[in-house]
Formats: C-alpha cells, sequence, structure tokens
C-alpha cells in the first residue's frame, strides 16, 4: 500500500502550528468559515499542500466554508520523524487538530491512509462529524495491504530487524515501514466486523487504483451501519483521483454532505 499526492507548492503564507500533549509541532492551515467545516486527512508519506487539499480549500473559499489541512507528525511541515508514526499516533494528531483547530459540525476528507484516520474519527467523535469522504479509502492498509501482501522475507526482515526500507513509484525516497506500524495498526482495525459510523458516507474509488484495490471501498460500505453510503467508482480513475474530473467528483461529494 502506497500513497503520495501530486504537490503545487505556491507561494502560501507559513502554516499555523499547535503543540501535542506529547510535544510533537503540527503545523496546519485554517480557513475560517461557516458550517460545516472540512477537515481534509490526508495519505501515508504525504502532505497538506496535495492536489485535493488545495483544491478542496479553493471550494471552501468561494462558498464560505470553513476549511483545515495539517501534516501529521514525520510527515510536510510537523515535527518528528516519519519512521517514529504509527496509526495510534496520526490519529491522535488528527483528534488534536480536530478538537483544537475546528468547530461545530464538520464533514471529514480523507485520502488513502486518511480515510481509515477520517472513519477513526467518526468513531471518536461522532457528534462532531457531519459526515465523512473517502477517496481511495485505505482502512486495515498495515494488516491487509501490508503484512497479508509482504513475503516471508520482508516479514523476516521487520520481525528482525524491526524495519523495511519499500521502494516508491511516487518518490526517490523508498516508504519506511516499521515494525511498531504493522503492531500498532493492529489495535485499530476496523474491517473485522460492523463498523458503527451513522453519518453518511460517500466513496469515491478508481478502479486502476494500483495501490488500494477498489473492492475495499464496496466491503467498507457494507460494513458501515448507516444506510446513506454511496460509492463513486471511476472506471480508469488511479490512486491519486486528481485529475479535474476527479476533483469534481469530490467537490460534489462534499458539497451533498454539507448540505445535508
Amino acid at each position: 500500500m502506497t500513497h503520495a499526492s501530486q504537490h503545487q507548492e505556491t507561494a502560501a503564507p507559513d502554516p499555523e502550528t499547535l503543540t501535542t500533549e506529547d510535544g510533537e509541532t503540527l503545523a496546519y492551515h485554517h480557513l475560517p468559515g461557516g458550517e460545516p467545516g472540512i477537515l481534509f486527512c490526508g495519505g501515508f508519506m504525504s502532505d497538506m499542500t496535495g492536489t485535493k487539499a488545495m483544491a478542496l480549500e479553493a471550494f471552501a473559499r468561494d462558498r464560505g466554508q470553513a476549511f483545515t489541512r495539517f501534516d501529521y507528525r514525520g510527515h510536510g511541515r510537523s515535527s518528528g520523524a516519519f519512521r517514529d508514526g504509527t496509526i495510534g499516533k496520526w490519529k491522535a494528531d488528527a483528534l488534536a487538530v480536530l478538537d483544537r483547530m475546528t468547530t461545530g459540525r464538520v464533514v471529514v476528507v480523507g485520502s488513502s491512509m486518511g480515510g481509515w484516520i477520517a472513519l477513526l474519527l467518526a468513531l471518536a467523535r461522532p457528534d462532531r462529524v457531519a459526515g465523512l469522504v473517502g477517496v481511495a479509502a485505505a482502512p486495515d492498509f498495515t494488516e491487509d495491504l501490508m503484512w497479508a501482501e509482504f513475503d516471508g522475507e520482508v516479514r523476516r526482515t521487520l520481525e528482525t530487524e524491526r524495519v523495511y526500507l519499500e521502494p516508491s513509484e511516487y518518490s526517490d525516497e523508498p516508504y519506511t515501514i516499521t515494525m511498531d506500524l504493522i503492531e500498532d495498526g493492529r489495535h485499530h482495525l476496523i474491517m473485522r466486523g460492523p463498523i458503527p459510523i451513522h453519518a453518511p458516507v460517500r466513496l469515491l474509488h478508481g478502479m486502476r487504483d494500483a495501490d488500494v484495490p477498489h473492492r475495499l471501498s464496496v466491503l467498507l460500505a457494507e460494513r458501515l451501519e448507516t444506510d446513506d453510503v454511496q460509492v463513486h467508482l471511476v472506471k480508469d480513475g488511479d490512486h491519486r483521483l486528481s485529475t479535474e474530473r476527479d476533483l469534481r467528483l469530490l467537490a460534489d461529494a462534499v458539497a451533498e454532505l454539507s448540505a445535508a
């Protein structure tokens, strides 16, 4: 399971920062506006300057809607080393941003790993989450798309050295996969049974996604207890879903849940 976003750095203001309870510094951008706000959770080894995050910020600005994007620890402009990160720590980072930087009801948008984080937020703060949009959402990826897919040699490397460097097709930098990531992920698995989320959910997934199979979104729709779930499959869509057409689909999904 891999993920990276396309970057479109512009002459943007420096991010604000907040300090977590365990002393990490999280970088974020918050656009004040009306409710429900929009919170964007990025992917594994991605950051808050990706195409989808920036397109949603422009969308929110046009609508006068609050919008927040941030970098998990070990990502982008936030402190910490990527290799020290785990699903539990990144969930805590997202909760810190939700609790301290947003108000009222929020539509949470999660890309790839961010889809798992978004689902964990909805479970932790059901009163705050007005709706969820997953883009190539990857719940349980550490177990089902990493550990289950690794061959014996990779598993042995992880078990003995506690770290494995996986080549990335998105970057010259390999993905640093640690045994801590795998082991911690097992405490946050949600796809093993019904998922008690009752907010409306929209799942967008490309059928040519080479990293997260689109069938995962169909399975997720079945697992969610809410009846208000729609899965939008894009036949020629890849993992990023960042074409202009894809971004319109994303904006339409967010607009629909914002109006609900």
